[in-house]
């Protein structure tokens, strides 16, 4: 009875460790095969580039906003 508890414990485990590695590893299957066919791949991963354009965008938007409460301000001061 231990021994069927045993199997029927351990063999659900790797069931389990077998499911999270097909279900993480499929998905990326082309491009692994790719790499190790030695082909590098069309796509190329630049997360500094994609940082620096949304830093770029967001000081834009900050600037653009503080200018137009500047300019609403002085406005106001000049009506008074």
């Amino acid at each position: 009875m231990a021994t069927l508890m045993a199997v029927m414990v351990f063999g659900g485990a790797a069931g389990l460790a077998l499911y999270a590695l097909v279900a993480t590893i499929f998905p990326q299957a082309a491009r692994i095969a790719a790499v190790l066919r030695g082909q590098s791949g069309n796509t190329r991963f630049e997360p500094l580039s994609t940082l620096v354009r949304a830093e770029r965008r967001i000081a834009v938007r900050r600037w653009a906003a503080g200018s137009t409460m500047t300019r609403t301000t002085l406005r106001s001061r000049e009506a008074a």
